[in-house]
Formats: C-alpha cells, structure tokens, sequence
C-alpha cells in the first residue's frame, strides 16, 4: 500500500512538471494507454482476452471508466495552477462526498459520528483554499471536480465489486480511458509532442506509475482487510508534500499543513466509523 501511494503521488509529480509545458489531453491519453498496453502484456497472457473483458454490467464498468479520466484529467488540470500537497489533499475530499452519495445510490444512513467527520472534513478544505486567495481559483474549482468525480467512482466501485472480477474493472478503466482519448484527439491534439528523450521517458511514466500502482493496490488487499489498509491511503499526503518540496521548492504553509492534516484525520476517523457498519434504509 505504501508502494502504491508512492506511484500515484510520483504519477502526479510527473504531470505537474509536464504540464506546464504540453496540453493535458494528451498526457491523459498517455497515462491511460501505456496503462492499457501493460495490461495486455502482464494480464491478458496469463488470464486470457475474455476473461479480461466479461462482464455481466459494461455499462456501468464504462460510466466508472470515464468517471476516472474525468478524475485524471481535472486533476492534471489543477496540478497547472496548484502546487502538489494542496492538489492532493483536495482530492482526499471524495470520501466526504461519497458519504453524502452513500444514502441515495447506496441506501446506506449517516450516523452522528459520519456528519461530524464530514464537516471536520470540508473544513480543512476552507483551511487549504484560503480565505485570502492565496492559490488560484481556477485550480480549485478543477481540484474540486476531480474530487466530485472521484466520489461518483467510487461509490459505482462499490455498486460493482459484489459481483466483478477485480482486474476486470482495473482492465476497464484502461480500455475506455484509452479508447475515449484517442476518440477525442482530433479535437486536442495540437502538439507539441515531447522535445527530449527525458520528457518522452516522463510522458511514458504516467502510465507506468498508474499501472504499478493500481497493480501494487490490489496485491495490497489480497494480503490485508481494507480496514488495516484504508488509512494507509494518506500517506500519499505525505508523499505529496515531500515530493513538491524537494522538485518544486514548494512547502505549505501552516494553515495549509493544518487542512491537510485535518482532511486526513477525519478521513481517517469517516473509515473507522464505517468499519462499525452503516445503518441501512429499510
């Protein structure tokens, strides 16, 4: 687990320093299809094409797909504006989110315990965005789409993972992010393409790290319960920090450091909450 995190916080790292200089778009298509082709080569030999691809609901396998280029692609965008800790933490709203989501796609109630961890929650984002207008708000209002698409896929994660196979949705969010890009790329693909053997090396690593680190994340849950790993998450908060200190000369500020810090804890103290069961309607 804290492998995976490593991946997905040096995956952003990544995008961050790319997108200053090349269109977003085409980072996503790069991340989704290197992701795409490491799964034929690791997977599809020894699991089998169809085995891969069955599925008994493609439709919402293809809205889950979508929902986290959505993800990747505002949360890239805002990689533009935002420095790296501050990204990553308003993207570690979507479990509040998903909270909210849970009671009419899930029929799962709130309890008290939920509501304060929640308001906790959304208060450390105040804390991060700044009254006084220190990061820009195009940023944050990408930041917060990413989030609002993060929490609708996870709450579809949940509505499938009773009865999908776990690398059959993992297969699916690289194929449709794939197929979706390239769709789209007559109406984004204006170049440049990468100028140097470095930045070309860093385009491929987009999808690398996002498949090593999915890959990583499922080991993870085939060897512990999600509730030991579900806090390990936030190291990725960590990770986040140092990485944007050490590449980019940036280290938060002590009101942020309290948001982050408060975004984590009551993510952390929503997860423990949810271990006792959600109440259910009906």
């Amino acid at each position: 687990m804290l492998g995976a995190t490593l991946c997905f916080a040096l995956l952003d790292g990544a995008a961050k320093h790319l997108a200053a200089r090349y269109p977003v778009p085409m980072l996503v298509w790069a991340r989704y299809t290197l992701h795409f082709l490491l799964m034929l080569i690791v997977f599809a030999p020894h699991l089998g094409g169809k085995k891969l691809i069955a599925t008994a609901r493609p439709r919402l396998q293809t809205i889950r797909a979508l929902m986290l280029v959505g993800v990747t692609a505002l949360n890239m965008a805002a990689l533009h504006y935002l420095p790296l800790a501050e990204t990553t933490a308003l993207l570690f709203v979507a479990p509040f989110i998903v909270a909210l989501l849970a009671n009419p796609f899930l029929g799962e109630t709130l309890r008290p315990l939920h509501w304060l961890a929640i308001a906790a929650g959304f208060s450390g984002v105040l804390l991060i965005a700044d009254p006084d207008g220190a990061l820009d708000p195009t940023g944050l209002a990408f930041a917060l789409a990413a989030a609002l698409c993060y929490s609708i896929y996870q709450v579809q994660t949940r509505m499938l993972a009773p009865t999908e196979n776990t690398l059959t949705m993992l297969f699916y969010t690289a194929l449709v992010g794939t197929l979706s890009m390239t769709l789209a790329a007559p109406l984004y693909w204006s170049g440049p393409w990468p100028a140097t053997a470095t930045d070309a090396l860093m385009v491929a690593s987009l999808g690398i790290y996002g498949a090593t680190g999915h890959f990583m994340l499922i080991s993870a849950f085939r060897h512990a319960p999600a509730t030991t790993l579900s806090p390990l998450l936030y190291v990725q908060l960590v990770w986040a920090t140092l990485l944007g200190w050490a590449f980019f000369g940036h280290w938060p500020d002590d009101t942020t450091l309290a948001g982050i810090a408060i975004i984590a804890a009551s993510s952390v103290a929503l997860a423990l909450a949810q271990r006792r069961g959600p109440a259910t309607n009906g």
